[in-house]
């Protein structure tokens, strides 16, 4: 195996999963151009979330990423994702084309993000959660890289984020296929079998592993996708002027170190140790938001974000290095997109859930109800497993 093989496909991953915050780094802009409520960065994130789900949901059932080469699922993928966020440059902004288009981006991240784990299982069979930590981390910075694009090119106009996110993600798909030998696919069989995807819930370590990631990604997303929120709700309660895209691009990437370390941890101490200690930090940082969200040290403010985002992901590696590990070997590429499916349909949930809050509850209280994804979640992961 060529020694660039893991490089490739965690830079592959970096450029692809830019496309997935393109919208939220712009959203300020969009909403300003629109006249619409603030409250419409949820139903834009949730655009994204409910396609990426659908996507997932299909590319389960049609088990593309087991029957066909996973490098071009991949690229196909990466190319219309990428033609779906660029249409917002020729399209007649309003919500409803917004919707469409972060749906239409969504629905082929099915291809990238899910195909791009089955694609280094099927690379690495030793050290997975190390691995998977490098591959999760670009995911990190592809989320946090828009609200880096917004920061350096704020006196130009928000489409040069879509525009270039847009070309990233076809160079990624282009590396992907090029350069990483694909799959041998499964054979294919005279009818599909469209349960196939289920076959890992009837593994007691495979269920485990699923549940505690349910309850990580009850808090991932809306913690993501509100940390500007968060940012300029303080700029407003203090009166300072933090810059808001860059704090949000540093706050969302100092979460790549966070994967790459508890994934080498993971090597040493265990997969599910490492992850539950994340989970249970994480749960804390919600817990005790409010002495923080409001304190006017920017020192303790800052810290306190850069923390919390480093514990929110960096079970993330591990959860689905397990997941990966347990899954049945014939069916693995679509029982790994499957419970990436229900996990960004309780993305969703929870986003909503924000928002309906955000009216009735001052922001310092308002991320206190993510603290029930990791409780959830911990009791999942350690349920006794019994057949």
């Amino acid at each position: 195996m060529s020694k660039a093989v893991l490089p490739t496909i965690v830079v592959t991953q970096f450029l692809c999963t830019s496309l997935w915050f393109a919208g939220n780094a712009v959203m300020p802009d969009l909403i300003q151009a629109m006249g619409v409520a603030p409250q419409f960065l949820a139903q834009a994130t949730s655009a994204v979330q409910l396609g990426f789900v659908l996507g997932t949901l299909v590319f389960a059932l049609l088990a593309l990423s087991d029957r066909f080469a996973a490098t071009k699922v991949y690229l196909g993928s990466a190319i219309v994702a990428a033609a779906c966020n660029l249409g917002l440059l020729f399209t007649i902004i309003d919500p409803e084309t917004i919707f469409v288009l972060r749906f239409g981006t969504g629905f082929f991240l099915a291809g990238i993000y899910p195909v791009g784990m089955k694609i280094a299982a099927d690379h690495f069979k030793e050290n997975l959660g190390a691995v998977l930590g490098w591959l999760v981390g670009a995911l990190v910075l592809g989320t946090a890289f828009p609200h880096l694009v917004k920061s350096l090119t704020h006196a130009l106009p928000w489409q040069w984020v879509f525009a270039s996110t847009s070309a990233l993600a076809i160079l990624g798909g282009l590396l992907m296929f090029l350069f990483v030998k694909p799959n041998q696919p499964t054979a294919m069989p005279t009818s599909l079998k469209f349960t196939a995807f289920l076959d890992g819930f009837r593994l007691p370590a495979f269920r485990s592993a699923a549940f505690g990631y349910f309850g990580h990604m009850w808090e991932l997303y809306t913690f993501w996708a509100f940390v500007p929120w968060i940012l300029q709700a303080w700029n407003q309660f203090t009166g300072q002027q933090l810059n808001v895209p860059l704090y949000s691009f540093i706050v969302i990437a100092i979460g790549f170190p966070a994967c790459v370390i508890s994934g080498q941890l993971s090597v040493k101490f265990g997969a599910k140790m490492v992850a539950s200690f994340a989970l249970a930090s994480s749960g804390v940082c919600c817990l005790i938001s409010p002495l923080f969200l409001q304190q006017s040290s920017s020192i303790l403010f800052l810290g306190f974000l850069f923390f919390w985002s480093m514990m929110v992901i960096a079970d993330s590696p591990l959860f689905s290095s397990l997941v990966a590990k347990n899954a049945p070997i014939q069916s693995r590429g679509s029982a790994l997109t499957i419970v990436n499916c229900i996990g960004f349909t309780i993305t969703i949930i929870s986003l909503f859930t924000i928002q309906q809050l955000s009216v009735l509850v001052a922001p310092r209280f308002l991320y206190l109800v993510l603290a029930i994804g990791p409780v959830l979640g911990l009791i999942g992961l350690h349920q006794k497993q019994q057949p």
